[in-house]
């Protein structure tokens, strides 16, 4: 059917296609830093069960390094807010692009004289 398209037609439905694979992106990129951010959370709430003086370290690559108590906590609670940034970040730009998608989405059914729903981009604005 797509041959039979209009040029504009098929035009939104490949940005359509992109809007999809963007929404997706974005998805895993918001699990692997939610992810991240309860690891280091998980580890701030360990650290304040853990006595000041407990000899610390943390893992460099292949290796781990003595560290102090204060470094870790500072270290670790300045990932925690770099990381609800970048979760922010990610929740703005899932909702834009579902957005676009939906407006994208209507432009299209306007073009093939209101055709229906086609379903939206992979849930970018409902989670996974």
């Amino acid at each position: 059917m797509q041959g039979n398209l209009p040029p504009e037609a098929q035009e939104k439905i490949d940005e359509l296609q992109g809007l999809q694979e963007t929404a997706q992106t974005v998805a895993v990129q918001k699990q692997e830093a939610e992810s991240t951010m309860t690891d280091a959370e998980n580890a701030l709430d360990e650290l304040e069960g853990i006595d000041e003086d407990t000899t610390m370290y943390r893992q460099v690559g292949e290796l781990f390094v003595e560290t102090e108590y204060d470094d870790a906590e500072e270290e670790l609670s300045e990932k925690v807010d770099s990381l609800e940034v970048r979760l922010e970040t990610l929740e703005k730009q899932e909702d834009r692009v579902q957005q676009q998608f939906e407006e994208l989405q209507g432009e299209l059914e306007d073009l093939l004289g209101g055709g229906g729903a086609m379903g939206g981009p992979g849930g970018p604005a409902g989670g996974a």
